[in-house]
């Protein structure tokens, strides 16, 4: 079934505005097949699977027919259990962002009573609820229905084998005769029919057929990660595995632009892809992409449409699709031609939910995997090189430096420090450092961080022209290491929070250095990677210009070098950092959380 523009299926103009905050332009077939009929007024049998993008095919359209100046329940959801009445609640509430004065409520077994007695007062127009609970507020008279306009069941066919069927009985039997019904349901049992036949007044049959088909070829594999810890979650996978030749798809174009700069300030070659993008651009992106001209693009599901690519090593879903036929689509852009192919997604929270139900509706065949420690990137960094230089030494092709090795033996070097030295150098290292050196102050230490900086032997192509105006060009991979900084993250292995860097505390405005103000902190997701990222990749200076980083509520303080502070205030004015726009400023010792 053909999938149409959301802006062509007769959605209000804060719907629109809704959708497009989420990212999205492109509706489902389910979305494109439904929505017009629902605005009409006619009562819906939608048959598709368990994750083709339901929620917003009957949300859009009934918080379009909410009365925001009527308080009472005015739209009815069944769900058959309190994780998928808890997942379109949520839902709602973002589709309804813009329609001022819509109140939207969750009601299931195991939560207070007396919160939901509050909420029902308080006049919620939309109701999502299990069966049982619903029915007990309806017996004690604290759900009135007299005024509602819509009535949905959603995963129908799964509340009738849970045995909710005497309940969904008892609630239809009581809501106005006047109300609209929807159905929709993955299948059609006999018993979902009779349902239909007894409730439903000439209802639109609208079946969509499953066209999603499970990659043979592609290893597919998911892990769960916290949003805050993606991009080094991200940049590790990456850097263990060498990737130098994928996708990542994001579902928002807010979403790509920030990751494509994050990456960017990183040391990875990049660019981007959504619907912002004149066609003239993207075709420029996609014929560089196709030659190599960088590693990764950062595309949305829209502008991913059509794509041909040969060899992509790796597809990364960094957000998750909206539903199971775009997941099939994405991880369908490797393994081709019947070469093998790799998909890793992300997942967190309840999004865990939403993927077991991607497996079930496309036959996925998708594992588990933690995400590889430290110690794990820097073993895979080293053999990489390893790799690299027992190919050079085999195949002989390089300049002899019999003169200055000869010069070093005779001043009583020993050959294999000789090596070391040299490797030591190639790898980024400093001249007369390394580890047996004095230890450099805290504030500049290196940071054994993968996500804060690129793999010593990755070369940065070419920057996108994007990347000079809005995140500074890619990082050398020379460039100094990022400073220690102190910050708190998830630990991948065991879920527990931990100093993700060695750390001092903060020593304020110490001789040569000068604390900046950031009007961003903790509540804007904000880490100490993203801080440095961005002024080494805005600035282009070295990333050892920063000192200490104290991130709090609703700011974070900064240490720089003094004779660049102002440098540093002026080019990060107006970046966007998490969605905010930075005013940066030299801090005055006033500042409070």
């Amino acid at each position: 079934m053909e999938k149409r523009l959301f802006t062509e299926l007769g959605l209000s103009a804060e719907a629109l505005k809704a959708v497009e905050k989420m990212g999205f332009e492109e509706a489902s077939p389910i979305q494109t097949a439904v929505i017009p009929t629902i605005l009409t007024g006619r009562d819906v049998v939608g048959q598709s699977s368990t994750g083709s993008g339901k929620t917003a095919a009957f949300a859009l359209p009934a918080i379009d027919k909410v009365d925001v100046h009527s308080k009472g329940v005015q739209v009815l959801i069944l769900c058959p259990t309190r994780e998928l009445a808890v997942q379109v609640a949520e839902e709602v509430a973002k589709l309804a962002f813009f329609k001022r004065g819509v109140r939207e409520l969750p009601i299931y077994g195991g939560q207070s009573y007396e919160r939901q007695f509050r909420g029902l007062d308080a006049g919620a127009q939309i109701v999502i609820g299990t069966p049982g609970r619903l029915m007990d507020h309806m017996e004690r008279g604290s759900l009135k229905l007299d005024k509602l306009k819509l009535v949905i069941l959603d995963e129908a066919d799964r509340m009738l084998d849970m045995g909710f069927r005497e309940d969904i009985e008892k609630i239809l039997s009581g809501v106005p005769a006047t109300r609209q019904l929807l159905f929709f349901s993955a299948t059609m049992p006999r018993a979902i029919q009779d349902l239909i036949k007894r409730f439903s007044r000439d209802p639109a049959w609208i079946k969509v057929e499953s066209t999603a088909q499970n990659a043979p070829q592609v290893d597919q594999v998911y892990f769960e990660v916290d949003r805050r810890s993606k991009i080094e979650a991200l940049t590790r996978l990456i850097d263990v595995h060498d990737f130098r030749f994928g996708i990542i798809f994001c579902s928002t174009k807010i979403m790509c632009d920030e990751l494509a700069e994050n990456l960017a300030a990183r040391g990875y070659a990049v660019d981007r892809l959504h619907g912002d993008i004149t066609q003239m651009q993207r075709n420029r992106v996609m014929e560089k992409f196709r030659r190599r001209g960088f590693e990764f693009l950062v595309a949305t599901d829209v502008a991913a449409r059509g794509l041909d690519v040969d060899d992509l090593e790796v597809v990364f879903n960094y957000d998750l699709p909206n539903d199971a036929e775009d997941y099939t689509h994405r991880i369908g852009r490797t393994g081709r031609a019947g070469k093998s192919g790799r998909a890793f997604t992300f997942v967190s929270g309840r999004e865990l939910w939403v993927l077991q139900n991607f497996i079930r509706y496309a036959q996925l065949k998708i594992r588990r995997e933690n995400i590889p420690s430290l110690d794990q990137v820097e073993e895979a960094r080293e053999n990489v090189f390893f790799e690299k230089l027992r190919d050079t030494l085999n195949a002989a092709k390089f300049r002899k430096q019999d003169r200055m090795i000869d010069r070093l033996l005779e001043q009583g070097y020993p050959s294999t420090d000789i090596c070391s030295a040299l490797i030591h150098l190639l790898q980024g290292g400093p001249a007369g450092g390394g580890e047996s050196a004095a230890p450099e102050k805290p504030k500049v230490a290196a940071a054994k961080s993968a996500a804060s900086a690129a793999p010593a032997e990755r070369k940065s192509s070419e920057a996108p022209a994007w990347v000079g105006k809005k995140a500074g060009s890619a990082r050398e991979p020379q460039a100094a290491p990022a400073p220690r900084v102190r910050a708190e993250t998830p630990d991948f292995e065991t879920g527990e929070t931990r100093d993700r860097y060695e750390s001092a505390t903060r020593t304020g405005r110490e001789k040569g250095f000068t604390t900046l103000f950031f009007n961003v902190g903790r509540k804007n997701l904000v880490t100490p990677a993203d801080i440095v990222g961005k002024i080494a990749g805005v600035t282009r200076l070295p990333a050892n210009i920063v000192g200490a980083i104290d991130i709090h509520q609703r700011h974070t303080l900064v240490d720089v070098v003094e004779d660049q502070a102002q440098f540093v205030v002026e080019k990060l004015t107006g970046i966007r950092v998490k969605g905010e726009s930075l005013t940066p400023s030299v801090a005055t010792g006033k500042e409070k959380e």
